[in-house]
């Protein structure tokens, strides 16, 4: 869940300064955006995940993975700056951008949301458009209240995986397989 808590636009390199007072942010159109912090299954959930990811990634070479609240600047003027749970970027990419101090530009490959109790359906489903709208490729929603990943590839190609089903970062990540109840325990 979030709240707004400004209303004069703020820059990516504001949002970058802001002390730290125990909560993390979104930008959204230059709108910062206040997160509750993640609960222990939220956290829980999406350490499988990404664990899951960079183990494959990482055996195969397939490019860089980063953890919970990497920030990646995908608009500016106004700015917007989201923060996964997990992401992915391919290697040639990663390779090009190199390491970077601030904020990732642009959009991962993939990116993984694990929804928070707090979460609304419109807030989950903004993130996942705002992530293809920006370049992602493949965008996995994990809802430990329903036991189902969404995987968004378009806003109109989505696709929802029960406990029984196999997560597959087809052409995006090549062979990263994860059956679907693992990731929630």
């Amino acid at each position: 869940m979030s709240t707004q808590i400004q209303s004069r636009p703020v820059t990516a390199d504001e949002l970058l300064r802001i002390p730290d007072d125990g909560f993390r942010y979104e930008l959204i159109a230059g709108e910062l955006r206040k997160m509750t912090p993640a609960g222990g299954q939220h956290g829980r959930i999406a350490m499988r995940a990404g664990r899951s990811l960079a183990n494959h990634v990482e055996s195969n070479g397939l490019g860089a993975v980063f953890a919970a609240e990497t920030g990646f600047r995908l608009a500016s003027a106004p700015d917007t700056v989201r923060a996964p749970d997990a992401a992915f970027i391919a290697k040639e990419r990663a390779d090009q951008i190199g390491e970077v101090p601030g904020y990732l530009p642009g959009a991962p490959d993939l990116a993984v949301e694990v929804v928070s109790p707090g979460d609304t359906y419109s807030e989950v489903v903004e993130k996942a458009f705002d992530w293809l709208d920006a370049g992602t490729h493949l965008v996995v929603v994990v809802d430990p209240r329903r036991r189902n990943v969404t995987l968004y590839r378009s806003r109109d190609d989505i696709r929802i995986l029960a406990e029984g089903d196999v997560l597959d970062g087809g052409e995006v990540v090549p062979g990263w397989r994860v059956p679907v109840r693992d990731l929630f325990g």
